[in-house]
């Protein structure tokens, strides 16, 4: 788990290079019995259980305030789709911001602090509403999202069983309502849950099209999510009241 996890935290960009040019060169006093790399490899599915229960509690305390996002998880490139045979019945197709992907949907919760809340795991073509009550669910306060997540009856939902409110902008023909001006200045700050989005891909590597194992797949993904928990610095909202109205 610990190799695992520190991959994500280096600058390598392969976990064979990684395993044979660091590990095995340079840390082999601190592992005892240190296997060869394809052991190592089918070693790596038993890890998924103790990660993901690790990774709970890495999660940091929600404040009230939260962010809620979805980041596509790109398993191969559109031109290849057609011959990928890993993940035929579990990955879709979807479409984000920048166009068509096939894959999964990683669904994020963040604080002010940029401490991780939640996560979720789903196929590409999945509304990004639909997860929401099983993520919010151990949350309390207000949770801020883009237009994608505009639904009434969701709201209303996360209300009356959670008592959370749900903060979105309007779309271009919607009605305008009067919004508490501090839920204004949050609402800006939502690009939070976008940097660390960008940081989970760029730096946690946590998206990449090499897979060849589910299970490999979800190790790859949980270990990302943990080396940025590790992470001491992380984006984060202002939270006095001079610093949100700059």
């Amino acid at each position: 788990m610990t190799i695992l996890i520190a991959f994500h935290q280096s600058a390598y960009r392969h976990f064979k290079a990684f395993y044979t040019e660091m590990v095995c060169a340079y840390w082999r006093s601190a592992f005892a019995g240190l296997v060869s790399y394809a052991r190592f490899v089918e070693w790596m599915p038993s890890t998924l259980v103790p990660l993901s229960a690790y990774l709970r509690h890495c999660f940091g305390p929600c404040t009230g305030i939260s962010f809620i996002d979805s980041t596509p998880l790109a398993v191969c490139h559109v031109r290849r789709v057609h011959a990928h045979k890993v993940f035929v019945g579990l990955a879709a197709w979807g479409k984000s911001s920048v166009g068509w992907f096939y894959g999964f949907k990683l669904h994020l919760v963040v604080g002010e602090r940029g401490e991780l809340l939640a996560m979720s795991v789903t196929a590409g073509n999945t509304d990004d509403r639909k997860p929401v009550p099983e993520l919010l669910k151990d949350l309390h306060g207000k949770v801020f999202g883009d237009r994608g997540y505009i639904s009434g009856k969701l709201g209303r939902q996360l209300r009356e069983d959670f008592g959370i409110a749900l903060i979105t902008k309007l779309r271009r023909k919607m009605t305008n309502r009067l919004m508490v001006m501090t839920d204004k200045l949050l609402l800006r700050k939502r690009g939070i849950i976008e940097a660390i989005n960008d940081q989970l891909k760029n730096i946690s590597q946590i998206e990449h099209t090499r897979h060849r194992s589910e299970v490999n797949f979800l190790v790859n993904l949980v270990c990302g999510l943990i080396a940025y928990c590790h992470k001491p610095n992380k984006p984060s909202v202002a939270s006095d009241a001079d610093q949100l109205n700059a």
